[in-house]
C-alpha cells in the first residue's frame, strides 16, 4: 500500500488537532476524492476521529482546558442523536452543501472578530445548551462527522469558553459523538474500510503532534485564526465537487 495516502491524513489530522478537532471533514472529503464509497467512507472517517479526538482531548485536558461544565450539556444531549443522526441516508450533495454554507459563516465571523481585545467568558446557560446538543449530535451523526467544527464557532460566537478550552471541549465532544455515530453506522450495514489500520497510525502520529502543539505552544489568538482557516478550508472541500 502506498504511504501516500497515510501521510496525506496525518497531515489533515495534525491541522485539525491544533485547534481540538478530529478531522473527518477532511478525511471524507480526501477519500470521496479517492474514489471510496459513502457507506465505507462516513464509518472510516469516525474511527480515525475516535483516535485522534481521543490524543487530542487528553493533551488539551492534562494543559489544564477541559471544562466539565461545558462538556456535559452538549454531550449528554448530542450523543443519543449521533447514534439516531448516524443511521438517516440522505443526499451526499445535500448535507454537504448545507454544512459547508454553516463553516463559511463560522469561518468568516472568526477570522473577523480575531484582532479584538479579550473579552470576559460568560457562564454557560443549560437549556441552551442541551438544544444546541441535541441539533449538532444529530447533524454530526447523519453528516459521518463528531461535530467539534460545529460546537467550536458556538462556543467562541457566544463567548460560553475561550479558544483553548473551545479546543478541549471539543476534542472531548467529537470523541463521544464519534463513538455514538460509528455505532449507528454499523447498525445499518456500513462498512470499514480494510486499510483503516494504515490510515490509523498516520492520524496517530498527526494528531499527537498537532494537539500538543495547539494545547502548549500556539496562543488565543493564534488559535482563533487557526480555527478560522480550518472552517473555511472544510468548507471548500464540501463545495467542489
Amino acid at each position: 500500500m502506498s504511504v501516500l495516502l497515510p501521510a496525506a491524513l496525518a497531515v489533515i489530522a495534525f491541522l485539525y488537532a491544533l485547534v481540538g478537532h478530529g478531522g473527518a471533514s477532511g478525511y471524507i472529503a480526501l477519500l470521496t476524492l479517492l474514489g471510496y464509497g459513502q457507506a465505507e467512507v462516513r464509518p472510516s472517517a469516525l474511527v480515525l476521529n475516535l483516535f485522534v479526538s481521543a490524543v487530542a482531548t487528553f493533551q488539551f485536558a492534562r494543559a489544564g482546558h477541559f471544562r466539565w461544565r461545558l462538556f456535559l450539556p452538549f454531550a449528554l444531549a448530542s450523543v443519543p442523536m449521533a447514534w439516531l443522526g448516524a443511521q438517516v441516508v440522505v443526499d451526499p450533495l445535500l448535507y454537504k452543501r448545507v454544512l459547508a454554507v454553516c463553516l463559511i459563516i463560522a469561518g468568516v465571523r472568526l477570522l473577523w472578530t480575531f484582532r479584538t481585545t479579550a473579552q470576559e467568558v460568560r457562564v454557560l446557560p443549560v437549556v441552551p445548551a442541551l438544544g444546541i446538543g441535541l441539533l449538532l449530535g444529530f447533524v454530526s451523526g447523519m453528516i459521518g462527522i463528531g461535530g467539534g467544527i460545529l460546537l467550536s464557532p458556538v462556543l467562541l460566537l457566544f463567548r460560553w469558553a475561550d479558544a483553548k478550552q473551545t479546543a478541549a471541549v471539543s476534542a472531548a465532544f467529537i470523541l463521544v459523538n464519534s463513538a455514538a455515530g460509528l455505532l449507528g453506522t454499523q447498525r445499518i450495514g456500513e462498512t470499514i474500510s480494510g486499510d483503516v489500520w494504515w490510515w490509523i497510525a498516520g492520524v496517530v502520529i498527526g494528531g499527537m503532534i498537532g494537539s500538543w502543539v495547539g494545547a502548549h505552544r500556539v496562543n488565543n489568538s493564534w488559535l482563533r485564526r487557526i480555527l478560522g482557516v480550518v472552517l473555511l478550508s472544510a468548507s471548500l472541500k464540501l463545495l467542489l465537487p
